[in-house]
């Protein structure tokens, strides 16, 4: 199949088989996770680290984020590092083991089995983040050019395996004491991992390629790009040694700084890119996506709170909006963005590539409802400022509301995706 590239001219991409999966597994669990925070509204009342906050928080980032991610990235790799996915099998086997890992964790976690439902997920899913590494890896070595895009890919590769690694070793601390420390104590390091190594770089990378791509702007500037990374895996890094070394929360300070200064200037980019833009009407998926960029602020806003002003041991509903504006505000916006950019042009491409010269075909947009889709955006829009709302306000009545416009989303989302994968042409 073949994707447009930013020169114009054309890439080879992954087979649809590859992708689609992750779509529909990531679509699933976000519904899951909607239902279940509709189900369980009172972990607000209740520390962050309890079953059921970390088997929600597990649906959104493996289930949804990182599953949803893989599978663009499989899509968008060869896009990205200028040559072709180096195995098909390789993205399968990835998708295998997280996608029966995945469920275990989240069930080991939900009725907070520490022994072998626990681990087998958490081996499963090192097991597939170690073949997306070597697809990654092998795809982009094999490439004759690597850019600055290939090494936001490759690094935040290397810090999901960081991530899960290091969450298979808690797991197994549960029972083993394989660390100095119980679990809960290297809790912000695994989080953290994930969250400004995985996802923040990674989101970066790709968008800072997709956002010019999708607007038609010829912005490009190689050189920022370079210090946005450099400022997010500075600020990671000097956090992780910071906590590691058990210096005062003052030091953390200087990471925060450090990695919100490469988001700002990420933001600059998405801002030149949008001044400089030949295309004019900017559709309703990249405005979500746009926005996506502005959410990004927020969890930022919950952290300097949490350390300067209410720490989390004497508020952990602070910690908890942390986690809320990232896994429901500034990575599911993003996706809810990009999903409807870049899964109707998997299809269309899947159903109209071979057709596309013999008669009309309808544009990707058209294999999904945008009366749908704005329906979604308005429920997710008001279900995100509701609960956040109840967080802060401690009103269960708030909280409920906020769940059940977010799992009218979710319900939304998958009716669309549904609505994408089972597109059949129309018979002359």
């Amino acid at each position: 199949m073949l994707a447009p590239s930013i020169g114009g001219g054309l890439q080879q991409t992954t087979n649809y088989k590859v992708v689609v999966p992750f779509y529909v597994y990531a679509a699933i669990s976000f519904l899951v996770a909607t239902v279940l925070l509709l189900c369980h509204t009172d972990i607000v009342e209740l520390h962050y680290f309890q079953p059921y906050t970390l088997a929600i928080t597990h649906i959104m980032a493996l289930g949804w984020a990182t599953m949803i991610i893989l599978g663009a990235s499989h899509q968008l790799l060869p896009v990205l590092v200028e040559g072709k996915l180096d195995s098909n099998l390789l993205a399968y086997l990835t998708f295998a083991a997280t996608a029966i890992g995945i469920p275990f964790l989240v069930i080991g976690f939900y009725i907070f089995h520490v022994g072998w439902v626990l681990q087998t997920g958490a081996v499963l899913i090192n097991i597939g983040v170690v073949f997306y590494l070597l697809n990654v890896f092998e795809s982009s070595f094999k490439s004759k050019q690597r850019n600055v895009h290939t090494w936001y890919i490759l690094t935040a590769a290397l810090w999901l395996f960081s991530t899960t690694f290091l969450g298979l070793l808690l797991v197994f601390n549960f029972t083993h004491h394989l660390l100095a420390k119980d679990s809960l104590a290297y809790l912000s390091i695994h989080a953290h991992l994930g969250i400004a190594g995985w996802f923040l770089l990674l989101v970066i990378g790709v968008g800072s390629r997709l956002i010019p791509m999708f607007l038609i702007s010829k912005y490009n500037n190689n050189q920022l790009l370079w210090w946005i990374y450099g400022l997010v895996n500075m600020g990671l890094v000097s956090f992780l040694l910071f906590k590691v070394l058990d210096f005062p929360a003052v030091y953390f300070y200087g990471s925060i700084a450090i990695a919100f200064s490469g988001i700002v200037l990420f933001g600059i980019h998405c801002i030149k890119a949008y001044r400089v833009r030949i295309r004019k009407n900017v559709d309703e998926q990249m405005k979500t996506s746009l926005l996506s960029v502005l959410q990004m602020l927020l969890p930022f806003v919950a952290l300097i709170a949490t350390l300067l002003i209410l720490p989390a041991e004497k508020y952990p509903r602070m910690a908890l909006l942390y986690g809320f504006c990232i896994f429901f505000g500034w990575l599911t916006a993003i996706i809810l963005g990009m999903t409807f950019k870049t899964l109707p042009f998997i299809v269309w491409n899947k159903v109209y590539h071979k057709k596309a010269h013999a008669g009309k075909t309808p544009a990707p947009k058209e294999l999904f409802s945008e009366k749908i889709y704005r329906a979604m955006l308005h429920c997710y829009l008001s279900g995100f400022v509701l609960f956040a709302l109840g967080i802060i306000l401690f009103n269960t009545v708030v909280l409920k509301l906020g769940a059940a416009a977010l799992v009218a989303a979710a319900a939304l989302y998958v009716l669309n995706i549904g609505k994408i994968i089972l597109h059949q042409p129309k018979k002359l």
